[in-house]
């Protein structure tokens, strides 16, 4: 657990270094409203593996961004994602696929450059989120692993309907993206966005099944921001 600590001790240092800067120079600031939407693609973490692949779910924000004329903002954002995993059989004919919806709330440093119609931008920051979905697709009866005809053997399956453990997840997200302005005040936002859980979902202790179940999803988002001053 000592990385962990490590790693959001440096996310802190670097969101409070804008704050710094703000003491000794006077930029002009930008406050902006906006909104993005796109696809996710998640999977789990999990330890010991599971053989999966990308879980496809949407998600989408309403977003608030505080910028600096010169390089550094703050972003927060209230959204939804969805996560899970989709087992990969192979070329075994059976299918299933867990989406877990989750409510978040991401505070980011944005760090940008460019010129005043077209900018590039680094966001980085911590983020939580809540479960408030878990659904389930399978084509075969997954509570009962085993009476089904020719399931894969040696395949671990206790995961297909294990109990959620932890709705509350929490962990760290980046991203990439771009910011095209229509006009002064309207914008176009094209982003990538990483985001790697550092809780589990699933019960880790010594005597369960998976010591690790984190949730990590990439997400493809256009967005839409106006700039209130």
């Amino acid at each position: 657990m000592k990385a962990p600590r490590h790693i959001l001790a440096a996310i802190a240092a670097v969101m409070l270094f804008p704050a710094i800067s703000q003491a000794e120079t006077h930029y002009k600031p930008h406050i902006a409203i906006g909104a993005r939407g796109g696809v996710s693609m998640s999977q789990i973490s999990f330890s010991p593996s599971v053989k999966q692949s990308w879980n496809m779910g949407s998600t989408g924000a309403i977003t608030f961004r505080y910028t600096e004329e010169k390089i550094f903002g703050l972003i927060a954002e209230l959204g939804w994602v969805q996560r899970g995993w989709k087992e990969n059989y192979e070329l075994n004919p059976f299918s299933y696929n867990r989406t877990l919806t989750y409510i978040n709330l991401p505070v980011l440093t944005h760090i940008y450059f460019g010129s005043r119609r077209f900018k590039g931008f680094v966001n980085l920051g911590p983020q939580v989120s809540y479960m408030i979905g878990d659904k389930i697709s399978a084509d075969f009866d997954y509570e009962n692993v085993a009476t089904v005809p020719n399931y894969p053997a040696n395949r671990r399956y206790e995961q297909l309907d294990m109990p959620i453990k932890s709705k509350f997840d929490y962990g760290i997200c980046a991203s990439l993206g771009m910011e095209f302005y229509v006009q002064p005040r309207h914008s176009l936002v094209l982003e990538a966005r990483y985001y790697y859980g550092l809780g589990n979902i699933f019960s880790a202790k010594k005597a369960d099944v998976f010591s690790a179940s984190r949730p990590m999803s990439l997400e493809i988002t256009v967005g839409y921001n106006f700039r209130l001053r």
